[in-house]
């Protein structure tokens, strides 16, 4: 193919849309990764995103397998018009999803980048190829994996939170209660992020192949995770032997960060793609004048896309998102969200209606984190760490590009309905909150479709002059959004002030009530 200045240019823009794209991914995504660690105070915000952006950047050079999927296993480029038609195709997507991406995460809403990514690629490939041009097989299996890893996640999480919390109740730091029930409890944890961690998320590394081999192919699944399990069970128990009330006061705070940790890292794996895929291709398509084969992509770009997902993780608008999620799941009483009307209606309808504080949940209570309150105890931050990175890590193994939003949104509202928060406070609010976030869930799959086909046929017909126009409105859509959600932010702070005041008001000794969301300011 005889590349001309058009294409030149085009390389240039696909290049500069894909280092924006990364960004936005780890602005919204951020909170999926830290969210249950900052709630429970195990650590401050800022250490947890350096801890996770490390991570994140470990994942992302081994995220081939979700790259290939999102690249082209959605619709076939050899059935649209021309090469130029797929180009179109792949920077309305990126035009696309950057804009939707700042727009909800400048109001604190955990949108989904997956989704965000495949409705794109859905809908400008229609625009262009017709119905003939999806790869209908292919499609449908991502959809049905990014539905199944909500189910999962959420069963999982309501499950493993309902049976811990039967166990331990609110004494999830008391010495006794750990040494009798911490070892099996942090076995199972653990035994959970290594098998899917490990050896399906990481499966076609050679190391994990060989090992693989001689323990789980050779004596069976069951079998090896059951020796896996009492292996770390006991050497828990061990721990616990010698180190005493050190570990037992921070065994679950410690579970949450590994946790963390391997969620970040299948975060890496498996987002990158929604990030790099469409801007590959385009490269792809320069180079070779084709899509065919795979892409071998150097670790140095894939560490340098890593660190890009890490910068928009410290972004202002990150800690919004944040912020909103770790309220939405928040034990406590008090929380600033915004929900509509209709939504808290439903939410009325689904929570419990005997208004009677049955929770499981501890209440909130002081930590040593700059003297905190909690939204999660450590017990249930680390279950909620866990599953959210076994079923990522698993989903990545299997070349899926499933939704880390979704299921870390599955994970929270799963094991906050499995400890009862939505019998006390402001339960009509989350729960309304969680209505909100699921329709625009699928508000969100449905306006990237449908303006990702706009915006690629702007760019097929008017070419370099469609870019421009495509662009033009990216940034000042960008603009009034921003304008909105600020003000937007001061009418939460506004309204949940007026709730504490009503609060206070109403109790006894009003003057000693304290709340975690008087402390999820901007600077978390």
């Amino acid at each position: 193919m005889e590349l001309t200045l058009f294409h030149y240019i085009v390389g240039a823009i696909a290049l500069i849309m894909l280092i924006w794209n990364t960004v936005e991914v780890g602005r919204n995504d951020a909170a999926n990764i830290v969210n249950a660690v900052f709630g429970a105070r195990v650590m401050p915000r800022s250490k947890a995103v350096w801890i996770a952006g490390i991570a994140v950047i470990v994942g992302a050079m081994a995220s081939s397998p979700v790259m290939e999927t999102a690249r082209k296993g959605i619709f076939d480029p050899a059935s649209l018009p021309g090469i130029n038609a797929a180009i179109s195709v792949y920077i309305g997507v990126y035009l696309t999803n950057t804009v939707l991406l700042y727009s909800f995460s400048a109001y604190g809403m955990p949108v989904s980048t997956t989704a965000c990514l495949v409705f794109s690629l859905l809908g400008a490939g229609f625009a262009l190829g017709g119905v003939e041009a999806i790869n209908w097989d292919k499609s449908s299996k991502v959809i049905l994996g990014i539905i199944c890893s909500i189910i999962v996640s959420g069963i999982a999480g309501f499950l493993v939170q309902r049976m811990f919390r039967g166990v331990v109740r609110d004494d999830c730091e008391d010495p006794q209660v750990i040494k009798l029930h911490g070892p099996w409890m942090a076995g199972a944890l653990l035994t959970g992020l290594v098998y899917f961690l490990v050896m399906k998320g990481m499966k076609n590394v050679a190391l994990v192949k060989s090992i693989k081999a001689s323990t789980f192919d050779a004596l069976g699944a069951p079998v090896a995770l059951l020796i896996v399990w009492a292996f770390l069970s006991v050497l828990t128990f061990l721990a616990i032997r010698f180190w005493g009330k050190l570990i037992s006061n921070k065994l679950f705070a410690a579970l949450a960060v590994m946790g963390m940790i391997a969620t970040a890292v299948a975060f890496g794996q498996n987002d990158l793609a929604n990030c790099a895929s469409p801007g590959l291709a385009v490269f792809m398509i320069l180079q070779k004048g084709e899509l065919a084969g795979s892409v071998d992509v150097h670790w140095f770009w894939l560490f340098c896309c890593g660190a890009l997902l890490f910068m928009g993780m410290t972004t202002k608008t990150a800690q919004r998102v944040t912020r909103a999620e770790v309220n939405t799941g928040s034990q406590g009483d008090l929380v600033r969200l915004y929900a509509p009307e209709w939504c808290i209606g439903v939410a009325k309808w689904i929570i419990p209606k005997s208004g009677q504080d049955h929770a499981l949940a501890p209440k909130q209570k002081p930590t040593k984190v700059a003297d905190k309150l909690q939204h999660y105890d450590a017990l249930r931050a680390a279950v909620i760490t866990s599953v959210t990175g076994s079923v990522i890590a698993f989903a990545s193994g299997m070349g899926l590009p499933v939704s880390t939003t979704y299921v870390a949104f599955a994970a929270v509202i799963s094991t906050g309905w499995a400890d009862k928060i939505f019998t006390r406070g402001d339960a009509a609010l989350k729960m309304g909150r969680t209505v909100w976030v699921v329709f625009c869930w699928f508000f969100s799959a449905f306006v990237a479709a449908a303006i990702a086909g706009i915006i690629a046929k702007i760019i097929h017909l008017g070419g370099l002059r469609g870019i421009g126009i495509g662009l033009a409105g990216n940034l000042a859509v960008r603009y009034v959004m921003r304008q909105r959600a600020d003000k937007h932010e001061a009418h939460l702070k506004e309204q949940a002030l007026a709730r504490k005041k009503e609060l206070i008001k109403n109790a006894e000794n009003g003057e000693n009530i304290k709340f975690a969301s008087d402390e999820d300011s901007d600077q978390l």
